[in-house]
């Protein structure tokens, strides 16, 4: 059988790392031949996950075309935020929870998506649908991944279904997800020891509204004056990345995870659009917005929404 690489977005977060690596042992135990590989360097709090559970780093790959043939994606359909050379593949599986959009296939294909609050949600239903037993490492990783992605349940992406997911796999794992979550979430949030362009690019997204390339890229900490003490150099970091990839509008979204409030950095052009997203007037480009944690349900929409109108 052919083999096929399975990989997350670009920049990925903890979520798209592990979603990999459980469905590629899902699709393994399935009877396929598949590798799951990271589009991009770990996060902190990634590194904590697979470090606690035993588990090793996946291999980084820049293009796939050299190695195989098809691929299957996980958290994320968008092919400005998958691997380089996606068009020259074919994607034969896709889970996901997030929008849908610049996608296209030649070929029929396997395509699940959840309005649900992390890929891991998904996945671990596939397993319990399948009859196929969760290995307590990879039980541990996808509980992480849920909490990661809903911020131990303060994100108003969390729905039910990932709830009775991670209590399922915390007990799979013997694992205290309240105490180990809140542990995990703080490894995410040392950034002193990070460069601005590993600040700006740990957990980024673009997206095409009406024409504009717009960046989203997300920071949590426990301190917001902490990230913003450097906001000059963030800045000048922003702005020589736009200049290199054609970012019309960055957004910097820094999240203070204990509170669940969150300072929007605003770079580029047009910067109305970002007033009208949200209601409220930039003041020295930056946005708070308290109660928001969510860059897929608080942030792109709105978005979106004032983009197309």
């Amino acid at each position: 059988m052919t083999k096929q690489l399975v990989f997350g977005h670009q920049s990925p977060d903890t979520d798209a790392v592990v979603a990999a690596k459980a469905f590629s042992y899902l699709q393994n135990k399935l009877g396929f031949d598949t590798e799951a590989v990271a589009l991009g360097s770990l996060s902190e709090e990634t590194k904590f996950v697979l470090d606690y559970f035993n588990e090793p780093e996946p291999r980084i790959i820049e293009t796939a075309k050299n190695e195989v043939e098809s691929v299957m994606l996980v958290d994320h359909n968008e092919f400005q935020q998958s691997v380089s050379d996606i068009a020259d593949l074919v994607v034969t599986d896709v889970v996901d929870h997030h929008r849908i959009a610049n996608f296209t296939t030649n070929m029929p294909l396997n395509f699940r998506s959840e309005a649900v609050g992390c890929s891991s949600t998904v996945i671990w239903k596939m397993f319990n649908e399948n009859g196929i037993e969760i290995p307590a490492n990879i039980a541990g990783l996808m509980m992480s991944a849920i909490i990661s992605d809903t911020l131990l349940f303060k994100s108003p992406t969390t729905t039910p279904v990932d709830v009775e997911a991670t209590k399922a796999l915390s007990k799979i794992s013997n694992t205290d997800y309240n105490v180990y979550g809140l542990d995990m979430l703080k490894a995410g949030t040392n950034l002193s020891s990070k460069t601005e362009e590993e600040l700006i690019n740990g957990d980024a997204k673009s997206f095409d509204m009406a024409g504009k390339t717009v960046r989203v890229a997300q920071v949590n900490t426990v301190d917001l004056e902490e990230v913003f003490n450097r906001e000059a150099a963030l800045v000048s970091a922003i702005e020589a990345d736009s200049k290199t990839n054609n970012y019309d509008l960055f957004l910097l979204l820094v999240t203070n995870i204990l509170d669940s409030d969150s300072e929007l950095l605003v770079v580029g052009e047009p910067k109305e659009m970002v007033e009208k997203a949200f209601n409220k007037k930039l003041v020295d480009d930056k946005l708070s917005l308290p109660g928001v944690v969510s860059r897929k349900k608080q942030v792109v929409p709105q978005l979106q929404t004032v983009f197309e109108a």
